[in-house]
C-alpha cells in the first residue's frame, strides 16, 4: 500500500556498472549537480563550482580501478541512481562517492536504498568495517542527511583541488571537504 500523496514506485534493482553504462552516468552524475537541471534536486553543486563533475575517462578508470566499483539502483531497466565504492588499500573500509540521484526523483528514497546497498557490499562482500567519504563542508543540508544515517563528522579535512578543472571550477574560494565516517 502506498501513502497518501506518494507516488508508487517501481522495485529497485542493484548492479555493478559496465562500460557499456559510461555514457548514461556522466549525464545522471553532472545532472544531479551541476547546472540549471541539478537545481530540480536538492544535492546540486550549481552555487559552488561550475564546470564538469565527471566525464567519461573519469568514469572508466573507476570501473577500471582495483577494488572499485559503480553500483546502480534501477527501476524497469532503468539507471536512476548510481554511487562509487572503493575498498581502501588497508582493507578495513570502504571510501564512497559520486553519489547521484536522478534530480527529479531525488526525496523519494532512492538514495537511502542505494546508500544501504552500498554499505551492505561493503561489509558482506569486503568485510569492511567502517565507510567514508568526503562532502564539500558548506553542505550542510547534505551533511545533516548523511548524519541521520548513521556518519559523522570527522573533524578532518582535504584540501580542495583548485586549479584542477576535474573537479569543477569553484565559483568560492573556501571550499574544503570534510571526512565523514560511519562503522559497519
Amino acid at each position: 500500500m502506498t501513502a497518501p500523496g506518494a507516488s508508487a514506485r517501481p522495485p529497485l534493482a542493484f548492479r555493478s556498472a559496465q562500460t557499456g553504462d559510461v555514457a548514461v552516468l556522466v549525464g545522471l552524475v553532472e545532472s544531479a549537480y551541476r547546472g540549471e537541471a541539478s537545481r530540480a534536486g536538492w544535492t546540486t553543486e550549481a552555487d559552488l563550482l561550475d564546470g564538469q563533475r565527471i566525464d567519461a575517462a573519469g568514469i572508466g578508470a573507476l570501473l577500471a580501478a582495483h577494488d572499485s566499483q559503480i553500483v546502480l539502483a534501477l527501476a524497469e531497466g532503468a539507471i536512476l541512481a548510481c554511487a562509487h565504492l572503493q575498498r581502501q588499500p588497508d582493507g578495513a573500509g570502504a571510501y564512497f562517492g559520486m553519489f547521484a540521484v536522478r534530480p527529479q526523483l531525488q526525496g523519494g528514497g532512492i538514495g537511502d536504498a542505494l546508500l544501504a546497498e552500498c554499505e551492505r557490499r561493503a561489509r558482506e562482500d569486503w568485510h569492511c568495517r567502517q565507510v567514508r567519504m568526503t562532502v564539500i563542508s558548506l553542505r550542510d543540508e547534505l551533511i545533516a542527511w548523511y548524519e541521520r544515517r548513521g556518519y559523522r563528522r570527522s573533524g578532518q579535512y582535504q584540501p580542495f583541488p583548485y586549479g584542477d578543472a576535474r573537479f569543477g571550477l569553484p565559483r568560492r574560494d573556501d571550499l574544503r571537504f570534510e571526512w565523514l565516517e560511519k562503522p559497519l
